[in-house]
């Protein structure tokens, strides 16, 4: 893929009761519509049986697999996740959340930020002893792991801590949803005042921005608001601020606009319906890779 296009993910509703055949319809649709990945959510059926029942009907695929950081101890993490890339051949993205039930929010991104970094290590094929406050690990160490299938690892948050922490453990940062001059600012922000803490980790990678966005895009705007007014409302797949709404070309340029707030990678959803993976790659993506295209020939 050029590296004026961006990463497509395409968010999986997969909320109980689950249906696995439905499931697997999208993930098929979304495959064959050239996205990069399947974003699977916490909060529904488990994360890594669902990705893997998936991972056994797809191909080329990818499953960017939402995990709080409290699922598990990050020994058993690592170990979930390397298994998963070696019998999936890679396609494996681990966003983690800073949840933790009866900790305050310092303790709670304090264990986050303990976890990422031992996952990390043990994902990276190293022999780790760690002695923080939250975790503790003595000579652990994979065996045999896959480390010819990086993981990347994917982290959200908007506090200080949250800042520091994508810098020094994430490859992706995901920042909330807003215009995208709020979020050219952010990113402009987090990346400066990340800079230092970003150059501590040694291997001069440079921290990549995503954002969840729901999109409805039709050939004509009212035929666009009128399916987004008809979409459940469950809490997260429903109306919301997040909605990119309106024609195809109108949806396009919104998320060019994101691209030029230095958004990397989307996590796009919309209508919950198998073909709207199609209709999106077919109708949209076209568009949005035009305009980026058509920026680089003109030097913007």
């Amino acid at each position: 893929m050029p590296e004026n296009h961006p990463l497509l993910h395409w968010y999986l509703p997969a909320r109980r009761p689950a249906d696995v055949d439905s499931l697997a319809r999208t993930a098929l649709a979304a495959e064959s519509a050239g996205f990069d990945s399947l974003a699977i959510p916490a909060g529904g059926p488990d994360p890594w049986v669902l990705a893997s029942a998936l991972c056994r009907r797809t191909e080329r695929i990818g499953f960017l697999v939402a995990l709080p950081a409290e699922a598990a101890r990050p020994t058993v993490i690592a170990q979930q996740a390397d298994a998963f890339r070696r019998f999936a051949g890679g396609r494996l993205r681990l966003d983690v959340g800073a949840h933790g039930a009866g900790l305050t929010h310092d303790q709670r991104y304090g264990r986050t930020d303990e976890v990422m970094a031992v996952v990390r290590d043990l994902l990276d094929g190293r022999r780790i002893d760690f002695q923080g406050e939250h975790v503790q690990v003595e000579g652990a160490q994979l065996t045999d792991p896959a480390v010819e299938h990086p993981v990347p690892l994917y982290f959200g948050g908007e506090s200080p801590a949250a800042d520091g922490i994508a810098a020094r453990r994430a490859d992706v940062r995901l920042v909330r949803s807003a215009p995208p001059e709020a979020v050219a600012e952010r990113v402009a922000r987090t990346r400066e005042q990340g800079a230092g803490e970003r150059a501590t980790r040694g291997d001069g990678s440079r921290l990549r921005y995503g954002i969840r966005l729901r999109v409805v895009g039709r050939a004509e705007a009212s035929e666009a608001w009128d399916a987004a007014g008809r979409i459940p409302d469950d809490g997260r797949t429903g109306a919301g601020e997040d909605a990119v709404v309106g024609t195809y070309d109108e949806v396009a340029r919104r998320l060019a606009a994101y691209r030029r707030a230095g958004i990397d990678e989307f996590i796009l959803y919309g209508c919950p319906c198998p073909d709207e993976p199609a209709r999106v790659a077919g109708e949209i993506l076209p568009r949005l890779r035009a305009l980026a295209d058509a920026a680089v020939a003109c030097g913007g």
